[in-house]
């Protein structure tokens, strides 16, 4: 652990830390991101990477590259404290951290920037390192930077990394221009390379897991980053990041839901395999925390549910990508329809919601899923939802109380079709699409299915709610199991 100071209910840490920011998506932050958290774990470092915003699939990649575990970072379903308790907790003393912003550096949801990078930046008084796509630029490269210097003087832009660089003659100006106006230095220039990329799907990169190459592809451009970085000099930058403080936490005795462990522990089952593999790592801590045990199994090579599950949870991914494999289970898929009906809890976001219908459609293919809920998915070419999400909760729902507010986000490029006009439906849309751009998730028994996605940090009485289902169901079967032998 870094060494802590508390002085009047505040703990301060130094963490080493960098955020990569760029003027605009796809300027090459992820590649180059992917490149320095290998390359510096191959130094020996610590190295910790964080995800700004609603994000599974590149975390993913982090995680691969540096070793540990990727935490995301946003301030739409975060609060100042959450998110710097987050760095602050998950930091390495003698490590650096290094956040990965999203989109344009100031690129929010207002006027103001809201739930932008930059705001992450100003939040964890973070410095910025610019990635800067040059193509056909040199000194209009300073211009630029010069703007993003001073839009807003809370920011601040430490360096540049310049990408997509055609010769020597084109760096050598791009590189005097910005650290003769600027005055910050260009740390990296990278060439223009076919080979810096990743292969995308329609819901952006291909997940780490699927890929067997994935070990040589991070190699690979953690060798570029090598080559063409100046690894001293960024970890230099990232020093210069001042002191980080945060309200001494209280003791988790009084947290609420403390009293909810049990022994033995509760069995959460979670499906993750390629097909579902879109979990925050706080949902499933902040299950653990509260006495449960994950019980990992998959959708495709378990043909049975796992013995005595008290719940389980379904994340997102993509089931319409391995819609074949799922539906050979026809065994498992039997077992968590009759689970289910029995009164299982079962808790399940986008993907898992998919899983649980009649069937998905891909193109001209239909395959069978649960059939658990009443309703049909199909695929469509463009998103049919996408972004940051504000939910009503509805009557009915196992998971809250009715009227509660909940913020997520969705993106899904599937709807659903031949819904029952009898159905519970989980939540009133107060933004984003949902269903229909009124309705979200369907309710049945206990079960809570929704294209919407919580992050436990931002709904702290998700993990609770689940808990207090999973031990009800508990007692239940245990009393049935009891009444049973007594006959």
């Amino acid at each position: 652990m870094l060494p802590i100071a508390e002085q009047q209910g505040q703990i301060s840490r130094n963490v080493t830390r960098l955020i990569i920011g760029a003027p605009q998506g796809r300027s090459g932050k992820t590649t180059f991101t992917l490149g320095l958290l290998r390359a510096l774990s191959r130094q020996g470092k610590s190295v910790q990477p964080f995800k700004k915003g609603p994000d599974y699939i590149d975390p993913s990649w982090h995680t691969a590259a540096a070793g540990r575990t990727c935490r995301n970072l946003d301030s739409f379903f975060m609060n100042k404290e959450e998110i710097c308790r987050s760095l602050l907790d998950s930091s390495q003393e003698e490590g650096i951290s290094i956040i990965e912003g999203a989109m344009g550096l100031f690129d929010g949801l207002d006027l103001e920037g809201s739930s932008s990078t930059a705001e992450i930046a100003k939040i964890t008084k973070s410095p910025v390192l610019l990635v800067v796509d040059a193509t056909r630029m040199t000194r209009s490269i300073a211009a630029m930077v010069m703007g993003y210097q001073n839009f807003d003087p809370d920011v601040k832009i430490c360096g540049v990394i310049l990408n997509k660089v055609a010769r020597a003659r084109h760096e050598r100006l791009a590189r005097e221009s910005i650290e003769h106006f600027c005055k910050i230095p260009v740390v990296g220039a990278i060439p223009k390379d076919a080979m810096l990329t990743i292969p995308d799907r329609h819901l952006g990169l291909v997940t780490n897991g699927e890929m067997n190459e994935n070990e040589e592809l991070l190699d690979y451009l953690a060798d570029v980053i090598s080559k063409h970085v100046d690894l001293d000099r960024v970890c230099q930058l990232a020093e210069e990041a001042p002191e980080l403080s945060i309200p001494q936490r209280i003791n988790i005795s009084s947290l609420p839901g403390y009293m909810l462990k049990t022994n033995p522990k509760l069995r959460v089952g979670v499906i993750k395999d390629k097909s579902f593999s879109f979990y925050y790592p706080e949902n499933l801590e902040a299950l653990e925390n509260l006495g449960a045990e994950i019980v990992i199994f998959s959708s495709i090579e378990d043909s049975t549910l796992p013995k005595d599950l008290d719940a389980l949870y379904i994340g997102g991914g993509f089931p319409e990508v391995f819609a074949a494999e799922i539906e050979k289970n026809t065994t498992l898929r039997q077992e968590i329809r009759i689970a289910a009906e029995n009164g299982l809890p079962i808790y399940a976001e986008c993907g898992g919601l998919m899983y649980l219908g009649r069937t998905i459609k891909v193109n001209d293919s239909v395959y069978d899923m649960v059939g658990l809920l009443p309703f049909d998915t199909q695929m469509e070419s463009k998103p049919q939802g996408h972004g940051y999400t504000i939910m009503e909760v509805s009557s009915g729902n196992a998971m809250f109380k009715p009227g509660t507010i909940i913020r997520g986000h969705e993106f899904h490029n599937s709807r659903i079709i031949n819904i029952a006009s009898d159905v519970v439906y989980a939540y009133r849309v107060k933004r984003g699409h949902g269903f229909d751009g009124e309705h979200d998730g369907i309710c049945y028994k206990n079960v809570v299915a929704a294209y919407n996605h919580i992050h436990a940090s931002g709904c702290p009485e998700w993990a609770e709610n689940f808990l207090s289902g999973a031990v009800k169901y508990r007692t239940t079967r245990w009393s049935q199991r009891e009444r049973v032998a007594g006959e």
